[in-house]
């Protein structure tokens, strides 16, 4: 099933006649990077929207998405901007993406600002992207770091975590997530033993580990990269006896981790972005229809990225960038008709008899002020060789 849904989607992607017309829109993620191993599943959150509004009738009076995929690599910003650049000359009308915090900022000044065109990010998390100069261009799925800090730390608090040592990728995401997180922890009671950044691309982070180890601790929170640092701090501590216990950031929660470090992860836990509601568990069905992990770390904030992308482009009428731009409030907030995954087709619909829809999807999306996800978050522990997701947070 997979893979004829990717069939059908790459057929979306290249094949346009001239009977119906086309609405080129970018996916710009990590195809290569320290998050490599999360991009494919939510690149297939995104096409699966675009494929579903497409496959609809019901956009614009039938026009199409042509899908144009960039490489953000998550971690080097004129890379990015690069990538994004192109996707603009080649006339994308909105981005979905881009993934880590610091190559969204730059995309955003530097291609999506000056271009005043739409960027929904599924996953960029850092607190300083609240308050940007964006001129409407910048909004996200994923909630900020402002509030997934204090929920890590209370979930950290609440499993009887008591003292902590703190390791984080030196980046915008990861001091800002430590930041929220060290300030929180101490508030809730807990002590702080020792704060150190870790440098992506290492072959050897026990120096690193040294000083966190000399600090002690009940466990160690690892905030980074599940494909770089973050996956070789935790080799280190396993292989020097530092550390035991890991509390991961969401940058850390995949699969592919599990698989490295095999069973000494066992008990480790952490929280992610996302919701437990009756959205998601639609998502989570219509995900498996398509041969998808709808679970999978961002996949549907990514599905809501351009479910969200769609429904803007139908209440303006078209995929114009400024119109575009002018929309996207006004189909995810209240007050409206509610829209859940899988009803896109109906949205549309609505959207072109003239009803307000407030489009919730897979995330439970309500956006504030600034462009941010109001956003909901899951704990999750591993247990069996495998993340399995323990309650809402």
């Amino acid at each position: 099933m997979k893979k004829l849904l990717l069939a059908a989607i790459i057929s979306l992607s290249t094949i346009s006649t001239a009977a119906v017309a086309e609405i080129k829109v970018g996916i710009i993620l990590g195809f290569t990077g320290p998050i490599e191993s999360l991009t494919p599943a939510m690149r297939d959150g995104a096409r699966l929207a675009f494929l579903e509004a497409s496959n609809s009738g019901n956009l614009l009076d039938g026009e199409t998405f042509t899908i144009l995929e960039g490489d953000s690599t998550c971690v080097d910003s004129a890379a990015a901007t690069a990538a994004a650049e192109g996707l603009v000359a080649d006339g994308v009308a909105a981005i979905m993406g881009a993934d880590c915090s610091g190559v969204t900022g730059a995309i955003n000044a530097n291609v999506a600002v000056p271009n005043g065109v739409l960027m929904v990010s599924p996953s960029a998390t850092s607190p300083g992207l609240s308050k940007i100069a964006d001129s409407g261009t910048f909004w996200r799925t994923a909630p900020s770091d402002a509030m997934g800090g204090k929920v890590l730390a209370n979930l950290a608090l609440s499993r009887g975590v008591n003292s902590i040592a703190i390791t984080y990728t030196n980046n915008d995401y990861g001091k800002g997530l430590a930041d929220v997180f060290e300030a929180a922890f101490k508030s809730g009671g807990g002590e702080v033993t020792a704060v150190a950044s870790h440098e992506d691309g290492k072959a050897d982070y026990s120096s690193e580990v040294g000083v966190l180890a000399s600090a002690g601790g009940d466990a160690l929170l690892v905030i980074g990269y599940l494909d770089q640092g973050g996956k070789g701090m935790i080799e280190a501590s396993l292989d020097s006896g530092a550390f035991d216990l890991f509390v991961l950031s969401d940058g850390m929660i995949g699969q592919s981790i599990v698989d490295a470090i095999g069973s000494d992860l066992e008990g480790s836990f952490g929280s992610m972005p996302g919701a437990i509601s009756k959205g998601s568990a639609k998502f989570g069905e219509l995900a498996a229809a398509n041969g998808m992990d709808g679970s999978a770390p961002y996949v549907g904030e990514s599905y809501d990225a351009a479910a969200i992308i769609a429904l803007a482009i139908q209440r303006g009428g078209s995929a114009d960038r400024k119109s575009i731009l002018s929309n996207i409030s006004q189909v995810s907030n209240a007050p409206g008709i509610k829209i859940q995954p899988g009803q896109l087709s109906y949205g549309l619909q609505m959207l072109a008899e003239g009803n307000e829809i407030n489009y919730e999807g897979a995330t439970d999306v309500e956006f504030n002020a600034f462009g941010d996800a109001a956003g909901a978050f899951k704990e999750l522990e591993v247990s069996g060789g495998t993340f399995v997701t323990v309650g809402p947070l």
